[in-house]
């Protein structure tokens, strides 16, 4: 799974490791730094203190998007006990969620705590809710549509900047990848551009991968897991239809 710290790896395989740790390449490897004011709805997530079996701990990142004023569409794996085990119900560890910008430490945007998990009942995905609604930036719609194989989405992430990196990129990355696969609760996606290498990558987990409408963009999967990165294979991404109508339910939006 794209999300556990550096010192998870050995429990889990490719995630949001720790900031200081092992595992995959370029947020949003082979990708593009994103434009200052777009993507506002996309979210850096950043845990610390996380427990570790023989009582240290650790710090750690994930990726998401804004779907309503106070909560984030994650991956479930970001959220886990010291045995790995999901969690629901209170955030088991320090979380802060970063929205609306570009840059980590730039100007504008907010930063709220993350107060709150509820784990999606069919697939890997997570709602994170905030300590408080976010009213500067425009969350993201979510898709009702199946993904279809050969179409083309979009990708944003805060994930290390290569393969070595112990550390989230300090500026939102973006590509795009093509839908290889159509699973029941996931989506297999490849590189499209700028190169066919483009990929998620370590601190990735959860980032949105959306398609890009008249209407604006509608989130359709969150990344899970893959291989190291930049990578020509097929990622695992858990598609967000079919879990449309619980995220509409426990955000209590439309």
């Amino acid at each position: 799974m794209r999300a556990l710290s550096v010192l998870a790896l050995s429990a889990v395989t490719v995630g949001a490791v720790l900031l200081g740790g092992p595992s995959p390449a370029q947020a949003v490897a082979n990708g593009l730094p994103v434009e200052e004011g777009k993507y506002g709805f996309s979210t850096k997530l950043t845990m610390t203190g996380i427990p570790n079996p023989d009582g240290s701990t650790r710090n750690s990142a994930c990726s998401g998007a804004l779907v309503a004023a106070q909560w984030v569409l994650t991956a479930g794996h970001c959220f886990h006990d010291v045995d790995g085990n999901l969690v629901s119900g209170p955030v088991p560890y320090p979380t802060t969620a970063t929205l609306g910008r570009v840059q980590a430490d730039g100007p504008g945007g907010v930063d709220v705590a993350v107060v709150e998990v509820v784990q999606s009942p069919v697939n890997d995905i997570a709602l994170a809710r905030l300590e408080k609604p976010v009213g500067r930036v425009k969350p993201v719609r979510v898709a009702r549509v199946a993904p279809r194989a050969g179409e083309v989405l979009r990708l944003t992430g805060w994930g290390a900047l290569d393969g070595l990196s112990t550390e989230p990129a300090e500026q939102l990355q973006t590509g795009l990848v093509t839908v290889a696969s159509v699973a029941e609760t996931t989506i297999g996606v490849t590189g499209k551009a700028p190169s066919p290498s483009t990929s998620a990558c370590l601190y990735d987990s959860g980032a949105p991968y959306f398609r890009e409408t008249r209407r604006g963009p509608e989130v359709v999967s969150t990344e899970s897991t893959g291989p190291d990165c930049p990578h020509f294979v097929e990622e695992t991404t858990a598609r967000v239809d079919v879990a449309a109508d619980w995220i509409r339910t426990t955000t209590g939006s439309r």
